[in-house]
């Protein structure tokens, strides 16, 4: 669930521009937690189809989390997901591969086989940038510089 949260700064740091934000909430907690993701496919081979998109969709909602936006070439993808902070990103980053991956071989086997070899769909590796919003580090990390204790 959203719920609008004011955040209130001192020491003459600006972060109104979060006050605007949406915040979800946990049980304990208040966040905006959202991650770039870009995953490519095996051997840069041309084998992505729009198909990819319902399934990481899907995987996300069952996950807890949430797809923003989607897109990429027929090599490679770019993800924007919001996740909680209970939910282990790399095990979803894992989830998201290994679903799709299979997912995809089984229902295009027939183009796929002839494409790649092997089980593997994605490269064993991926790219996570953590995205914010409104604070850039150099602001969070002036607030935090200028803390004192009481």
């Amino acid at each position: 669930a959203s719920l609008p949260i004011l955040i209130a700064f001192s020491n003459n740091v600006s972060l109104d521009s979060l006050n605007h934000r949406q915040f979800s909430t946990g049980a304990h907690c208040v966040y905006n937690l959202k991650a770039h993701l870009i995953f490519v496919v095996a051997y840069r081979r041309k084998a992505i189809s729009s198909r990819v998109l319902e399934i990481f969709s899907d995987v996300c909602q069952r996950e807890q989390s949430e797809l923003l936006e989607c897109s990429g070439e027929r090599d490679h993808v770019h993800l924007l997901i919001s996740y909680p902070p209970k939910l282990c990103l790399s095990e979803l980053i894992r989830k998201l591969k290994a679903i799709s991956s299979l997912k995809i071989r089984r229902e295009f086997n027939g183009v796929i086989r002839h494409l790649l070899w092997g089980k593997r769909f994605w490269t064993k590796s991926y790219c996570v940038i953590s995205v914010g919003d409104g604070a850039t580090t150099e602001i969070i990390g002036q607030y935090i510089r200028n803390q004192r204790p009481n």
